[in-house]
C-alpha cells in the first residue's frame, strides 16, 4: 500500500486551467503524487470533502512595515493576518524606516522573517537616486523578488520621479521591476486642490491624469530600455488601454480594494479610511478595471496591504495618511466577487498563483505539481461569513470591509506540507523562510 507523510483527500483540485476531483500525497515539504489516493494511507489525512484546493495563494504587494513603524503593523502580525486568510507567500514592500535599500537592510529583513513569519516572503527592495549602482547586487540577494520604484510620493520616503532617474534605474535592472505610477510633478502641482477636511477631493487632487500621465513616460522608457516592468495598483479605466498595447513590457496589478469600492460612495461611507494611493475612483474606472480582468490585461491581484493606526486615520484630511489594510481580506473579497459570477474561480487562481510564479520566475510555488512545494489554499465556496473586527489579525486592528458578507472563505493555509491554519485558528508555529526564484 502506498503511504505518504500527508494527503489531502477529496477535495476539488482547482488550477488557473482546470478544476477535478483529486487527491495529494505529500511527502515532506512536497507534492509527490496527484490522482486517485483512495487506497493509499498516510500519517495525516486533510479531509478536503465539499473544499476547493487552490494552489498556495501569493500577495504580492504588503506593507508590513517592519523596521521603524512597528506600531502600525510587523512582519509577525502581518504574516498572521496572511495566513488567516489563506495567504502561503508574501512580496513585502521597501518603504521602511530606513528605507530597504541597501544588501544590509535587505539581510535584516530577511532575518526578521526567518522562523518568525508564519507565512513565506520576499522583500521588494527600493530604488532611490543614490543606490542605482547597487541594484544588479540587490536584485540578486537572497529573499529579493526585485526592485520596487515610487515615480509618485506615497508612505515613506523613496521617490524617483524624473525621466533620467527611471532610465538609469530601468538600464540597471535585470529583473521585472514593480512601479507605483503617479506623476510627481503633476501632484505637486494640484496639491492645493486637496481640501481640508473633504476627503472626497483625494481623487481630484491625484487624479485620473496624474496616473495616465506617468504610466504612459514609464511605458516609453521600459520600450526604449528594454525591460520588462509591473504596474502597481493600477486605478484608471484609460490606463488599462494603454497596458493592453503594451504586453510584451508591462504586467498589471489590480486591488480588490479598487475593484470593489468606487467613489463617491466609499468616501461618503468610509471618510479617510477609504484614502489611498491612488486613490479609488468612480465607478466607470472600477468598469475599466474589471474589463481588463475580463480581457485579461490584468496579470495579479494584490491587497497593497498598507495598515495605519485608527488614531492616524481618524486625523482630518489631508493630514490623514493614505493606506489600507488589505491582506487577510484579498481572499474572501475575491471569492465573493467569484460567487457573484465577476471571474471564475480558475481565474482568480492564475491571477493570485499561476500568474506571479510565471511572471516573478518563483522557484517551486504557485502551482500544483510533483515536485513542487506542498503549498495550499483551502476554500469553502459555499460558507457565507462576516467580516469581523474580532477575526481581523493586523496590528491596525481595522478594515474598510468589516461588516461586509461574503460568500466564500479559506479554511486551511498549508505552506510546505504543514497545515498552519485551519478553521481560523493558527495551528503552528512561525516557521516563514525566503522565497526562492529561478533567476
Amino acid at each position: 500500500m502506498l503511504r505518504f507523510d500527508k494527503i489531502i483527500r477529496g477535495g476539488h483540485l482547482t488550477t488557473h486551467e482546470k478544476t477535478g476531483f483529486a487527491d495529494i500525497g505529500i511527502e515532506g515539504d512536497r507534492i509527490v503524487k496527484i490522482g486517485d489516493l483512495s487506497k493509499a494511507d498516510a500519517g495525516e489525512i486533510i479531509d478536503a470533502r465539499g473544499l476547493h484546493v487552490l494552489p498556495g495563494v501569493i500577495d504580492t504587494q504588503v506593507h508590513f512595515r517592519e523596521p521603524g513603524l512597528d506600531y502600525k503593523e510587523d512582519l509577525e502580525s502581518g504574516s498572521r493576518a496572511a495566513v488567516l486568510g489563506g495567504i502561503v507567500g508574501v512580496f513585502e514592500m521597501p518603504n521602511t524606516k530606513p528605507a530597504t535599500t541597501t544588501l544590509e537592510a535587505v539581510a535584516d529583513k530577511v532575518a526578521r522573517g526567518r522562523n518568525r513569519m508564519h507565512c513565506d516572503f520576499a522583500f521588494y527592495a527600493g530604488a532611490a537616486q543614490d543606490n542605482i549602482d547597487l541594484i544588479p547586487e540587490l536584485e540578486r540577494a537572497e529573499g529579493v523578488v526585485g526592485i520596487k520604484v515610487f515615480m509618485g510620493s506615497s508612505t515613506g520616503s523613496l521617490l524617483v520621479p524624473d525621466d533620467e532617474s527611471v532610465a538609469a534605474v530601468l538600464k540597471a535592472i535585470n529583473r521585472r521591476a514593480a512601479f507605483h505610477s503617479e506623476d510627481e510633478f503633476r501632484l505637486r502641482d494640484r496639491r492645493p486642490l486637496a481640501e481640508t477636511g473633504r476627503v472626497e477631493t483625494h481623487p481630484v487632487w491625484r487624479d485620473a491624469e496624474s496616473a495616465i500621465i506617468c504610466t504612459t513616460r514609464l511605458l516609453k522608457l521600459a520600450r526604449e530600455a528594454g525591460k520588462q516592468i509591473h504596474v502597481l495598483h493600477i486605478s484608471t479605466e484609460e490606463e488599462i488601454a494603454l497596458l493592453a498595447a503594451n504586453r510584451d513590457i508591462a504586467s498589471v496589478e489590480a486591488t480588490p480594494q479598487h475593484l470593489t469600492l468606487h467613489a463617491p460612495d466609499c468616501y461618503e461611507r468610509l471618510g479617510t479610511y477609504a484614502q489611498m494611493n491612488p486613490p479609488i475612483r468612480e465607478a466607470r474606472h472600477q468598469a475599466g478595471l474589471w474589463r481588463g480582468i475580463e480581457d485579461g490585461i490584468v496579470d495579479i491581484i494584490g491587497s497593497d496591504h498598507a495598515p495605519h493606526t485608527i488614531e492616524e486615520k481618524s486625523s482630518t484630511y489631508p493630514h490623514s495618511p493614505a493606506g489600507l489594510p488589505g491582506v487577510q481580506t484579498l481572499l474572501p473579497l475575491m471569492l465573493n466577487h467569484v460567487s457573484n459570477g465577476r471571474l471564475s474561480l480558475n481565474h482568480l487562481v492564475k491571477l493570485t498563483s499561476y500568474n506571479p510564479r510565471k511572471l516573478f520566475q518563483l522557484s517551486d510555488k504557485g502551482i500544483v505539481a510533483v515536485g513542487a512545494s506542498a503549498d495550499f489554499t483551502l476554500v469553502d465556496m459555499n460558507r457565507e461569513e462576516e467580516i469581523r473586527e474580532e477575526w481581523l489579525a493586523s496590528r491596525c486592528g481595522w478594515s474598510p470591509f468589516t461588516g461586509d458578507r461574503v460568500k466564500g472563505w479559506p479554511i486551511a493555509t498549508i505552506i510546505r506540507g504543514e497545515v498552519v491554519m485551519q478553521e481560523a485558528e493558527i495551528i503552528a508555529p512561525n516557521r516563514g523562510q525566503p522565497i526562492s526564484f529561478d533567476k
